[in-house]
């Protein structure tokens, strides 16, 4: 039996409702329209650290260019000039006062005479030094008692010259401790003398051809003096021949130390 029922056919598609209003600004800017995709995350940064890294390869090989270019200008000025430090030599040194003054505390009157010869081995390296401060002590082991200070005025040291230095030193400044002032007295008793040293101390400024250094200090340090106490009037004049000088200068050309 069959089923003579009539079904109605199916609706058709209905179109989208009309926006509502106020329209949205999809609605208004067409939303059909696809929307924007971002670049994929990294591309950017990718190449902003490739430009700095290019940055800092080149900034680095310029300093490194620099260097080797300064490094080879004073190496030709090394070649032309050599140059070599300044010698000095104690001449003589002569005590003609050495007196202890004893109230609360102990006072030091003292009268030496002292030369030292200044040479300079260059040709074509002058040496412009300070004033130059002087100070003269008793030495006997690690410790040092100063007897004297003094001072040498400014000079120019010209290339291959030699200069003699003269000078009077006067009483120190200072008044000495009790351990120091018996340490002395005990030194110009022994039979042995005095142990002495000098040590010159001022600022020094190189010149080689038309270039100049900045100044920079410069000790000498002379020991080897054997001396004795002057009993009376006569001044008594030390032994110098086995005296030594140790000059520490170290001079800068473009920040290169010599």
């Amino acid at each position: 039996m069959t089923d003579d029922r009539v079904y109605p056919a199916s609706r058709p598609p209905t179109t989208a409702a009309n926006p509502t209003f106020p329209a949205t600004k999809a609605q208004l800017y067409n939303a059909n329209r696809p929307a924007y995709r971002p670049p994929p995350p990294g591309r950017g940064r990718r190449h902003s650290r490739g430009s700095c890294f290019r940055c800092c390869c080149w900034t680095i090989l310029v300093i490194i260019l620099l260097l080797l270019l300064a490094a080879a200008a004073v190496a030709v000025l090394y070649l032309i000039y050599r140059p070599h430090r300044p010698s000095f030599t104690v001449s003589s040194l002569k005590i003609s006062s050495l007196n202890f003054t004893s109230s609360s505390t102990t006072h030091l009157t003292t009268a030496i005479s002292l030369a030292v010869v200044a040479r300079n081995p260059n040709k074509n390296v002058e040496f412009f030094y300070d004033d130059t401060s002087i100070n003269v002590a008793a030495t006997s082991g690690e410790d040092d008692v100063t007897i004297g200070q003094g001072s040498f005025p400014a000079f120019v040291h010209g290339d291959k010259n030699t200069t003699l230095l003269r000078v009077s030193v006067g009483s120190p400044a200072q008044d000495l401790d009790e351990l120091s002032a018996s340490k002395l007295k005990g030194e110009i008793k022994s039979k042995k003398g005095l142990e002495m040293k000098i040590v010159l101390d001022t600022k020094v400024r190189v010149k080689m051809g038309s270039l100049k250094t900045p100044k920079t200090l410069v000790r000498v340090t002379c020991d080897g003096i054997k001396a004795t106490a002057p009993t009376g009037k006569t001044a008594t004049t030390a032994t110098t021949s086995g005296a030594k000088c140790k000059v520490d200068l170290r001079f800068k050309i473009w920040k290169v130390t010599f």
